[in-house]
């Protein structure tokens, strides 16, 4: 049992990691609540009306007029940038996020939670190989598991082998852009914000001979209301997540057991888990968090198709 001082220092630590879980460092305003670790025994989780995920947010402006007018409106003016984040529960429900980012997935085709509340999505971001796609592929295919990945550009030509393994093994491969920027920083141009989309679809069709899903992973975690409306514009949803954890630093990495335990402890329906491809405590704990998952009730889906 962890002491006081030591809780509300993990709190700390699970604060700043909801905010840089897609790379970057910004302020929290509200602080997560504190995620107990994971029992040895962890109970069913039950989709009831009380653990259901919230709408998604596309359903909420589901209307063909609606969506005409979304479709012909101008651009958002408001390009403040924004870090993702979200507030963790102990009840192995869906994390609530701050209501205006609530309101701009439901505004310009976003998402943090996957559409079937019986299933669970797991995401990996690839920017560069460090040597356990392989290993994260090869636990994927003994456990029948079908994931998403979003790709940069410059991962594509650099492992195409890796890229058309994924495709050929059934798994989603999104857009996580060209160059990995803060796309905010690029939403005021809308040509150059186009480029970091096409050129990723554009090496990835080349290696694979197929469309790229039209789902995009914002480097960084960040993103604005325009930033927003020009992934939406260009044909793509944007994801986000609802789970993360510290496993991007491929030097600095946490044991599996400690891996496995985030990743039950985290379970909720519908839940999608960023996950990068660089971490070799992902890959070691793998085998075990699906069949934890599995034994919590819940089975696995992709986004995008």
């Amino acid at each position: 049992m962890l002491k006081f001082a030591q809780r509300i220092a993990a709190v700390a630590l699970l604060g700043s990691l909801m905010a840089s879980a897609g790379c970057f460092s910004r302020a929290i305003t509200t602080p997560p609540v504190w995620l107990p670790e994971a029992s040895a025994t962890v109970p069913a989780v039950l989709v009831t009306e009380t653990t259901r995920p919230l709408p998604d947010p596309r359903e909420r402006t589901a209307s063909p007029s609606s969506q005409t007018a979304r479709e012909s409106e101008a651009p958002p003016s408001d390009n403040t940038v924004h870090g993702w984040y979200y507030t963790p529960n102990a009840q192995h429900r869906p994390p609530r996020v701050p209501n205006e980012a609530a309101t701009f997935l439901a505004r310009y085709r976003g998402r943090y939670l996957g559409p079937d509340p019986k299933l669970v999505y797991l995401t990996f971001d690839a920017g560069y190989e460090n040597g356990q796609t392989t290993r994260i592929l090869d636990a994927l295919a003994h456990n029948h598991v079908r994931a998403t990945f979003f790709v940069t550009e410059s991962y594509i030509r650099a492992n195409p082998d890796l890229v058309r393994r994924m495709v050929r093994e059934g798994h989603t491969v999104g857009n996580h852009s060209a160059t990995h920027p803060s796309m905010p920083s690029l939403a005021s141009d809308p040509a150059a914000f186009a480029r970091e989309l096409e050129r990723t679809e554009a090496a990835f069709r080349e290696v694979t001979g197929t469309q790229m899903a039209r789902v995009f992973r914002p480097p960084k975690g960040e993103y604005s209301a325009l930033s927003l409306y020009r992934t939406a514009a260009l044909g793509y949803e944007s994801v986000f997540w609802s789970f993360a954890h510290r496993d991007w630093l491929a030097d600095d990495q946490p044991p599996p057991n400690i891996t496995v335990r985030r990743i039950l402890d985290g379970s909720h329906p519908g839940a999608i888990y960023l996950l990068h491809a660089v971490s070799s405590s992902n890959a070691d704990a793998l085998d075990e968090a699906i069949e934890g998952l599995r034994r919590q009730g819940y089975g696995f889906g992709t986004l995008g198709s």
